[in-house]
């Protein structure tokens, strides 16, 4: 079975139009999701208790993109084995 995983984060940005950090040791990692609507939820509760700052933003990487099993792997990427 393959896991659709999705982390949701966010922090305060440097300019609201980018996506650039303000201070990337302050990033909140919300969690890491099993699904798309789970972490939608969890994207969504965080933005709406942020709404009344503009330079905060969250968002929803899909970690499941990053890698396919069934490619090889990069050079870096087989380090760990």
């Amino acid at each position: 079975m393959v896991q659709r995983l999705h982390l949701v984060f966010g922090g305060e940005l440097v300019d609201p139009s980018k996506t650039a950090f303000k201070d990337v040791n302050n990033i909140h990692i919300v969690g890491m999701f099993p699904d798309y609507d789970s972490a939608y939820k969890a994207w969504k509760a965080e933005a709406q208790r942020t709404v009344d700052n503009a330079h905060m933003r969250y968002f929803i990487a899909h970690i499941h993109r990053l890698r396919d099993e069934e490619q090889s792997g990069s050079p870096t990427g087989e380090l760990g084995a």
